[in-house]
């Protein structure tokens, strides 16, 4: 007899698992078994499915590090007892979950899948059946006794991606998400068609690590003609505030006044951390090749080169987290540790 794959499925919440409360018309969430009573089709899979779920299931609008944390825990927990995980999540902060889940779990050896829909699982066109049940497949997959993928990644509309690669590009479309900057790992038709050298590399031997304490003292700052020196100075000097991402035009550019590169400066002395990273849907920041980024690059901004921005503030709460040396920050941040930038 063939093996047969353990999945855990985790439900935290999400348009997946929602139905219309009939008095406001409203999104609600409502009782996970019945989500699997829903989708009968899932007994033809060639896997063992078993379900958890959130006690008090959430909007993906309330997603936070704590929650982050309890789905690493209940994957920490059940780590040995299955071969890969699925997490149902709602799509809106979807892509900020991958991207934290996949630093606070270190060394993985298995697949961990987020998927979700842009409409319930009830409703008759919805998109929910074929992601979740094409990304148990995809979980489920093993070739020589070992998980073919061995990361943290999000599946939507036929597409695999990289969990840290992708970003939400469309509130109405079944088509939500992208990979502006590295390509999808499996697409979905008639068969599955895998990318395998596009995978990150099985690591055996390897325990794994969790993460559970993020540095949320952080904040994104997203540059636009006219920002004032006294709204930026007032961001940057926040007592507690820790790093900053700073959403830069093109390649990384941004004015090059006084004032501005002198409150940049001021504040990474004072021990603050800038990453910077384009504001623009797909690139790369390349600071010092245009004058406008030259400036920046030479008071010590650190180059978030290819990375999302939801990679991007995520990771800088995970390094922030880990007591890393201010001379090792930078190159660990500039260093791709998940597969999340390009070198």
């Amino acid at each position: 007899m063939s093996y047969k794959a353990k999945i855990l499925l985790i439900y935290t919440g999400g348009t997946i698992g929602m139905r219309k409360d009939f008095d406001t018309g409203a999104l609600k969430a409502f009782n996970f078994s019945k989500l699997l009573q829903r989708i009968p089709e899932l007994k033809q899979l060639d896997c063992a499915i078993e379900t958890i779920s959130f006690n008090n299931p959430i909007d993906s609008s309330n997603m936070n590090p704590a929650a982050w944390a309890k789905i690493a825990t209940i994957i920490e927990e059940n780590y040995i007892s299955f071969d890969g995980f699925v997490v149902l999540h709602g799509s809106d902060t979807m892509s900020y979950s991958a991207s934290a889940l996949s630093f606070m779990l270190e060394n993985l050896a298995k697949p961990v899948i987020f998927t979700g829909s842009q409409l319930p699982i009830g409703d008759l066109r919805t998109d929910a059946k074929e992601n979740l049940i094409t990304a148990i497949q995809i979980a489920s997959l093993r070739k020589d006794n070992q998980p073919v993928i061995s990361e943290v990644c999000l599946y939507f509309e036929y597409k695999l991606y990289r969990g840290n690669r992708t970003t939400k590009i469309n509130a109405e479309h079944f088509k939500a998400f992208t990979s502006p900057n590295y390509p999808d790992l499996v697409e979905s038709g008639v068969h599955l068609k895998l990318y395998p050298e596009l995978f990150l590399k099985y690591i055996p031997d390897e325990k794994l690590q969790v993460h559970k304490d993020l540095n949320t003292n952080v904040a994104v700052i997203k540059m636009f003609p006219g920002i004032s020196e006294v709204v930026l100075a007032a961001i940057l000097n926040i007592p507690s505030l820790k790093g900053i991402v700073l959403e830069t035009y093109g390649s990384g550019n941004a004015p090059t006044e006084d004032w501005f590169l002198s409150l940049l400066k001021k504040a990474i002395t004072n021990g603050l951390y800038i990453i910077n990273v384009t504001q623009c849907s797909g690139g790369s920041v390349n600071m010092g090749q245009y004058e406008t980024s030259t400036g920046m690059k030479e008071i010590g901004v650190i180059s978030g080169k290819d990375i999302t921005t939801e990679a991007a503030i995520t990771k800088l709460m995970y390094l922030l987290s880990q007591n890393i040396a201010r001379n090792e920050f930078k190159i660990l941040f500039e260093t791709s540790l998940r597969g999340e930038i390009t070198y």
